[in-house]
């Protein structure tokens, strides 16, 4: 049996109420499973942009300082007077982070669940993970195929998760094909790959050149590059072959959107062959911000007709909305995929107290594409 340590490490953000933003590692105990729990030794957990934004909030990043042992070192930076308001909430609280992760199961509760993954590795998702242990529900686990890695295993759910649920929403939804942003991205690889599987029309946007031969490369047929001349239209190219009419966006603010709804619109248009509306196309064009790479103002443009939406998209909230086999499904799926559709690439892996190190911090939160880091607690 293996013996357990009393304690163990765990990262945790701080708000106190002068501004201060605080990222520490505490020594906590180490998690007694109830009986529908598991505890999993922590092996491997995933940075990924929505974790960015519960380790610093509203911080200002230009304000980062990292002070104190190479063994337990210390952030520090201040958030704006202005955007404190928006932290209320959180100010006093010292919150574990980390979507998801992957480790080993190392004690189990009494329930028939929980015992039948007693040894086994396993990729989980319910926050907290960025620590050495974490007690979660026996449900809340996806058993991985054997050898599979903790690499392999720690980003089973957000990417993988989000990309599929971007198909569910265009089934559900009617739609015949999709545009996404930032689509070099390893959830936007995933994306590829799925797409061509399924059969659907998917229209890539990247911001360089490298990026788009890197998405031909797994055999994207329409990629378009926003930092090209010919941009606008090529976007326009692109939706008018495949007939996207929604589009997932990870950019969030700026005017990518409004770009992306005014070449909707002008596919259209074209596909009408000029006949005069007033009011524009009536087919109903959809764009979904699911990100926040750029938080200027979201603007858009208003040369895009009248039958148009933009909205806010969250992967476990759609997925709430889901009949339980369905989502089952889904996780299936992954798991049976998950080196070859799901396989998720990192550049730099980390350990608990790397994560907080300068050089780190400065790297995952520019969020730059091909720039994902793994933290191996």
């Amino acid at each position: 049996m293996t013996t357990l340590p009393a304690t163990a490490l765990q990262l945790r953000s701080l708000i106190g109420a002068d501004g201060t933003l605080d990222l520490s590692l505490h020594e906590v105990p180490v998690p007694v499973p109830a009986d529908d729990e598991v505890l999993i030794r922590i092996e491997a957990t995933p940075i990924n942009p929505s974790d960015i934004g519960l380790l610093f909030g509203a911080a200002d990043l230009a304000t980062v300082a990292v002070d104190g042992p190479a063994d337990r070192p210390r952030v520090r930076a201040r958030v704006p007077a202005a955007a404190m308001g928006a932290m209320a909430g959180r100010v006093g609280l010292a919150l574990p982070a980390g979507n998801e992760g992957c480790g080993t199961v190392v004690a189990a509760g009494a329930s028939a669940p929980a015992q039948a993954l007693m040894g086994r590795r396993v990729a989980a998702m319910g926050g907290a993970m960025y620590a050495q242990y974490r007690a979660v529900r026996a449900e809340a686990c996806l058993p991985l195929p054997a050898g599979a890695t903790p690499a392999q295993g720690a980003s089973c759910f957000i990417n993988p998760l989000t990309a599929l649920g971007f198909v569910q929403t265009l089934k559900r939804e009617g739609h015949a094909a999709l545009v996404h942003t930032a689509a070099a991205s390893n959830l936007g690889q995933m994306l590829v790959r799925i797409c061509r599987q399924d059969g659907i029309g998917l229209v890539n946007i990247v911001r360089t050149p490298a990026q788009g031969a890197l998405l031909r490369g797994l055999g994207a047929e329409h990629v378009v590059d926003s930092s090209a001349p010919d941009f606008e239209a090529g976007l326009v190219n692109a939706i008018a072959a495949t007939g996207a009419t929604l589009a997932f966006d990870a950019t969030g603010g700026g005017t990518l959107a409004s770009q992306i709804l005014v070449a909707m619109e002008a596919a259209l248009q074209r596909k009408a062959g000029g006949a005069y509306s007033r009011y524009g196309s009536d087919t109903h064009k959809q764009v979904y911000l699911y990100g926040n790479l750029d938080a200027a103002p979201t603007v858009i443009h208003r040369r895009v007709g009248m039958a148009w939406g933009v909205g806010g998209w969250l992967v476990f909230p759609y997925l709430s909305k889901l009949a339980p086999e369905v989502v089952q499904g889904l996780k299936q799926r992954v798991a049976d995929q998950l080196t070859t559709t799901f396989a998720s690439h990192y550049s730099h892996e980390v350990s608990l107290p790397g994560a907080l190190s300068a050089e780190a911090v400065a790297a995952y939160t520019r969020r730059a594409t091909g720039e994902k880091y793994l933290i191996t607690p």
